[in-house]
């Protein structure tokens, strides 16, 4: 059965609640927003990779992608989005971001075993990862020389390298 218009929905920034609105806002700052589009950029986005746009897609795709690049694990994108009123399981943001992943619109870093951080700088580069505080950083992948690789084994062949710059003490500035 119809229910109706969907409702227009807002996340101006990771601070704010997301609020049912009747005009359309648009969630990202500098994109217009067709009246019947709400979530307009995100929805492109996830429909360029292939994904179907969900509510919770859509709402967690705002939460990763408006603001510019970021490194977040499962557990802060879940307390992230409990804030803004986007009610979603722990388990269904780890699908979702294993589904943004294998679309190619995040990178999984995985700094030990016990800790896993989704980027959404999917472009060549590598991490200085902040030991004590669990900060992760950005290097620009031309930064890093990559060199006296072993072969790989018959039948494969190399996906990516990463680099991970284990740092101790905190950055200043």
């Amino acid at each position: 059965t119809n229910k109706g218009p969907m409702p227009h929905v807002q996340v101006c920034n990771r601070s704010k609640l997301l609020r049912v609105r009747s005009k359309p806002i648009c969630p990202v700052k500098g994109y217009a927003l067709k009246e019947d589009r709400p979530f307009a950029p995100t929805m492109a986005r996830l429909r360029e990779a292939g994904l179907r746009p969900t509510r919770q897609r859509l709402a967690l795709g705002c939460l990763l992608f408006d603001g510019g690049d970021r490194h977040v694990t499962a557990e802060a994108l879940h307390e992230e989005a409990q804030k803004a009123g986007v009610s979603v399981s722990l388990a269904t943001v780890y699908n979702t971001l294993h589904q943004f992943t294998t679309a190619s619109l995040l990178r999984e870093v995985v700094v030990d075993s016990a800790r896993t951080y989704f980027d959404t700088n999917v472009s060549d580069h590598h991490h200085f990862f902040v030991e004590k505080s669990g900060h992760l950083m950005d290097i620009d992948g031309e930064k890093i020389a990559i060199t006296g690789l072993p072969e790989a084994p018959e039948g494969t062949s190399f996906a990516r390298v990463d680099v991970i710059v284990r740092l101790q003490g905190e950055p200043r500035g």
